[in-house]
């Protein structure tokens, strides 16, 4: 099967291997990729969405799969012009993807569905938003348009959403866009993942995501310093009270308001004092949570998602396992204000019965890999406990240095 991943990132790094792995005989291509990437796929060259789409023609590609979210609402949307030319891609069409691309979208749909979530009111300027929070702290801002992870603050106090509403409403730090002004809900977190074709869905295995870039979840957000993964991060009930209130009224949702979803969705939660309660979604797998979903799923990774992208749902071509994956990110000097580049990595080659997935590395013309971005690269390791899994990971992570590296100590050391 001719497969072209799109993304350039570690989550796209992690469903290529997977993909490679699956049972199906499969030639990958992936678009723009990385030097990483291209160890394991053939990178495409070509300039923009729409040669893109005549390259796919052309090479009879028999999927696409839409690893990162941009390329979704781009244009005319990756998905919409990939039906255009009956080519099956696995990734929601445009209009679908507005409740990632837009949080007021999403927020709306929400409430039209009764799907159990904060309090909300979106805002066009700084004044209309100091009028919506109305002196009350802890409080959420978020960005409405896409923002890599990072357009979301928890503000304690007035000081601290003066800061954000500056970069966001008058620096214009991520572009054009309204804000949503939410309230603020308290609870541990969890991450779920379904893949959904049309009216039915196939859940994967939960994960939490860490993203304060330091221990304790303190420090700025970050696109992700880490996550955890099992079967067993929620029990079965919570997980039933998930899929009854949240993942299959939306599901639902999606078919009332006539919008066409074929590929993953990310609900992440907050499971407060209420029960649990959607803070967003993702049109697409979570980073770095899908680095550590992705080995705890064993089978046909490739046909499943091209019997999706076609509107069939096979669950019977996966299979989870039952125990933990911990996933921890080294990120460059800088991060996540700025990254700095070109600082040689060492010690890959020492790496011994984990994954590493590269999100910002490159080679340089010595051929070592060095330092390409915020978040640099992801080492996975598993067990069948929890602390297993933890000391496994955090024992291969040592192996990895570079000048400036980042990384939080505490990854998967919580209890619910």
């Amino acid at each position: 099967m001719k497969i072209l991943v799109v993304g350039k990132g570690g989550r796209e790094h992690a469903l290529i291997t997977a993909m490679q792995d699956s049972t199906t005989d499969t030639e990958i291509y992936s678009f723009p990729g990385s030097d990483a990437i291209s160890e394991l796929a053939t990178i495409v060259d070509v300039d923009g969405l729409e040669s893109l789409i005549e390259w796919m023609k052309q090479n009879e590609i028999e999927l696409c799969v839409a690893g990162e979210e941009s390329y979704l609402v781009k244009g005319e949307g990756l998905a919409n012009l990939c039906e255009k030319e009956g080519i099956p891609c696995w990734g929601p069409h445009k209009q679908s993807a507005q409740l990632e691309a837009s949080k007021e979208f999403a927020k709306k749909f929400m409430q039209r569905h009764d799907i159990p979530t904060g309090g909300a009111t979106g805002c066009a300027n700084a004044d209309e938003a100091r009028a919506a929070i109305n002196g009350v702290y802890p409080t959420v801002l978020k960005f409405d348009g896409l923002a890599a992870g990072k357009g979301v603050a928890v503000c304690l106090d007035e000081a601290s959403a003066e800061e954000f509403l500056q970069e966001v409403m008058v620096e214009r730090k991520f572009g054009e866009g309204r804000l949503l002004v939410e309230e603020c809900l308290i609870g541990p977190e969890v991450s779920i993942f379904a893949a959904v074709v049309d009216g039915e869905y196939l859940i994967f295995t939960p994960a939490r995501d860490y993203k304060r870039a330091l221990d304790g979840d303190e420090g700025p957000n970050t696109g992700g310093m880490g996550a955890v993964a099992s079967r067993q991060l929620i029990d079965s009930a919570l997980l039933t009270q998930i899929e009854k209130e949240i993942v299959q009224p939306t599901v639902n949702g999606l078919i009332k308001d006539g919008l066409p979803y074929r590929g993953f969705i990310y609900f992440g939660l907050m499971l407060t004092t209420e029960g649990p309660k959607i803070i967003e979604y993702n049109c697409r797998f979570g980073d770095p949570e899908c680095q550590a979903v992705m080995p705890l799923v064993a089978g046909d990774l490739a046909a499943f998602c091209a019997d999706g992208a076609k509107g069939k749902l096979t669950p019977g071509l996966l299979s989870f396992s039952d125990g933990w994956s911990v996933c921890l990110v080294r990120s460059s000097a800088g991060y996540p204000e700025t990254s700095r580049s070109g600082d040689v990595i060492s010690g890959i080659e020492n790496i011994q019965d984990a994954r590493v997935y590269h999100a910002g590395t490159k080679k340089n013309a010595a051929g070592e890999w060095e330092t390409n971005g915020g978040r640099v690269l992801a080492v996975v390791a598993g067990g069948d406990s929890r602390p297993d899994a933890v000391k496994a990971a955090y024992a291969q992570l040592q192996h990895v240095t570079f000048d400036g590296m980042q990384s939080r100590t505490d990854i998967g050391v919580f209890n619910f």
